[in-house]
């Protein structure tokens, strides 16, 4: 399968339409990773052959007995997809801050106060960063004039 994804990321590089201009161009990176990626998985499967399998993990800290908590991933699911659904309308600072919170308190948090405020100063950092820093323009949402 690697070696699929890595020829057919070589491929698509090949039908990347670029001016002559730019004598690197776009298609240099796309070409390195699709190679990197067919040889190592061509080593993937020549280290199989040759019968160099690893050693199944013991868990050890895991205990492989006890089932998945579905209901955890039920939650984190449900906040991702509110933040998914709500991003261009709330913007990122506020659906950030949810999405931390949620988060959290679906991982098993119970400090609600400092939950909401790390979750507000981190998306309000983020969304700045990305804003000055690197010119990415994040949702502003509803603190559009207010960041």
């Amino acid at each position: 399968m690697l070696v699929i994804v890595g020829a057919y990321t070589f491929y698509d590089a090949s039908t990347l339409r670029v001016g002559f201009g730019d004598p690197v161009g776009p298609r240099v990176f796309p070409y390195v990773i699709g190679a990197v990626t067919v040889v190592l998985g061509l080593l993937l499967v020549l280290a199989t052959l040759r019968g160099d399998l690893p050693q199944a993990d013991g868990g050890e800290d895991v205990d492989l007995r006890h089932p998945a908590d579905w209901v955890t991933v039920l939650k984190l699911v449900g906040v991702l997809a509110f933040t998914a659904a709500t991003i261009s309308l709330l913007g990122w600072a506020v659906s950030g801050a949810v999405l931390f919170v949620g988060s959290a308190w679906a991982l098993g948090s119970r400090t609600l106060v400092r939950d909401v405020l790390v979750g507000i100063a981190m998306s309000v950092s983020s969304w700045y960063f990305f804003h000055e820093v690197l010119g990415v323009i994040l949702p502003a949402g509803i603190l559009d004039g207010v960041l």
